[in-house]
């Protein structure tokens, strides 16, 4: 039974002040979207890998990283949606193999380790879901049109990133019942949460940062270069 990564590449990057999409834009000499089909290629627990792109990048990808970069574990370029969601469904959708475990992550996020990925995927194995996510290290208020309502328990408070790694026929069954109830979530354990389902936290690095505007890029240049160093 294998396991796929679903990575997802099919946002606009509109806070990037780009032409360019931000998952194309140069990373220590890559792609920001080529640096992070790298860390699930050389991961030895995932066995293929769907990348989902707008519609009109789809070759681009192909041509550009797929097969630029010898990814071998590339197997398909997913058409992506308008929402994430749509676009992991459509992911979802395009596995015609025996798999067992489905690892979501942001093509946007490089900087992943290694070792996160196969916990999610070992802590999926066990008990159905997981999720990689870091402690809040500020104080976190809600508030409503900028009105301060209450202050929340920072030790309670856990920044979700991905990788987001689910047993498939769960994460099947929790897109099929969010589609039936009309539900929208930014993100799948959301909706795995939504069917009663605990999801598992496994803390992850303050370095997994998701590229979206110009600054998120110059800081990961340079965790990339501190990351190569300490080799």
């Amino acid at each position: 039974m294998k396991t796929i990564a679903l990575i997802t590449a099919a946002g606009k990057g509109q806070r990037m002040e780009s032409e360019t999409p931000k998952q194309y834009l140069p990373l220590s000499g890559r792609p920001v979207l080529a640096q992070t089909v790298q860390v699930f290629e050389d991961c030895p627990l995932v066995d293929a890998i769907y990348v989902i792109v707008p519609a009109d990048q789809m070759d681009l990808v192909r041509k550009k990283v797929v097969e630029k970069y010898h990814f071998r574990k590339v197997l398909k370029v997913v058409r992506g949606g308008k929402m994430r969601q749509q676009s992991v469904w459509n992911g979802l959708r395009a596995i015609r193999s025996d798999c067992a475990i489905v690892v979501v992550h942001d093509g946007v996020r490089p900087l992943i380790r290694t070792e996160l990925i196969e916990q999610s995927i070992e802590e999926a194995q066990r008990n159905g879901a997981a999720l990689v996510a870091v402690p809040a290290k500020d104080t976190v208020k809600r508030a409503v049109k900028g009105k301060r309502i209450q202050t929340l328990p920072r030790e309670e408070i856990w920044l979700a990133q991905t990788p987001q790694t689910f047993q498939f026929p769960l994460l099947q069954k929790a897109f099929q019942k969010a589609i039936l109830e009309g539900l929208a979530g930014t993100d799948e354990a959301f909706l795995v949460e939504k069917m009663g389902h605990a999801v598992t936290i496994i803390r992850g690095d303050y370095s997994n940062i998701k590229i979206t505007t110009p600054e998120d890029l110059l800081l990961a240049e340079a965790l990339f270069h501190l990351k190569k160093r300490s080799r």
